[in-house]
């Protein structure tokens, strides 16, 4: 592996030994992947994440003495900075959006396709959200509708450009910044520079965050043209919903 690009660290989480070598073995013949650890329950999956600081965790929901929603909030409450996937035979959609909120970036079922396990582990290292074959407006609709707590005092909107409304509206509709870059014209640089004065201007700090906020505040019914050109999309990227005109 180039010293450049060291390979992806990873602890398996499962209770069930079979799981975890048939895992083992398909991640490992993927390059830029390798396994570190495994655990057989919450516990000892805490134990793996502290002592060998893995990039990723593979976290299987139903564990013994420990859960891995209870692993979530641990990490969570320890400011780990491991990127945690549940592994889930099956989820409710208010199980994910409480998996998210507890800092889970990826879902993956285990009767999923290989590849789709593989494109997740990729996409939660550079930053995004996984969900399975879940649409980010059906996702967003989950997080508000399970959201108990009363939102923080909204920072003004009124101060983004036409530009950078069209990006917020992107986002949302699950553009990656390459996808946004084609859409607009525009360099990878120049987004990123967008999305950073978006988070300042709004206070968040994630794609989700961002999400959240416009679907919370409206931002867009209030884009240029109700919503951004939709983004080209990576092949087996999922779909987001029609907008319904307002």
């Amino acid at each position: 592996m180039n010293a450049r690009h060291p390979p992806i660290r990873i602890v398996i989480a499962d209770d069930h030994r079979l799981v975890r070598e048939g895992l083992r073995k398909l991640l490992e013949l993927q390059p830029g992947l390798t396994v570190v650890g495994e655990a057989a329950d919450g516990t000892e999956a805490l134990r793996q994440v502290a002592g060998l600081r893995p990039d990723l965790l593979l976290l299987d929901v139903a564990m013994p003495r420990v859960s891995g929603f209870d692993v979530l909030a641990e990490l969570a409450a320890s400011g780990s900075g491991v990127r945690a996937v549940l592994l889930t035979a099956s989820i409710e959609g208010e199980e994910i959006a409480a998996a998210l909120r507890l800092g889970a970036r990826g879902v993956v079922l285990k009767d999923a396709a290989a590849e789709q396990l593989f494109r997740c582990i990729h996409a939660v290292m550079k930053g995004d959200y996984w969900v399975g074959h879940e649409r980010v407006g059906d996702l967003l609709q989950v997080l508000l509708r399970t959201d108990r707590t009363s939102p923080a005092e909204a920072r003004p909107a009124s101060t983004l450009t036409p530009r950078e409304r069209e990006v917020v509206a992107a986002v949302v509709d699950g553009a990656t910044n390459k996808d946004i870059a084609t859409t607009f014209a525009l360099s990878e640089q120049t987004v990123k520079n967008h999305l950073s004065h978006i988070f300042n201007k709004l206070g968040v700090s994630t794609r989700l965050e961002l999400a959240l906020y416009a679907v919370h505040h409206g931002l867009l019914a209030d884009s240029p043209a109700g919503h951004a050109p939709r983004a080209r999309r990576r092949p087996g990227a999922a779909k987001a919903p029609a907008k319904k005109p307002r």
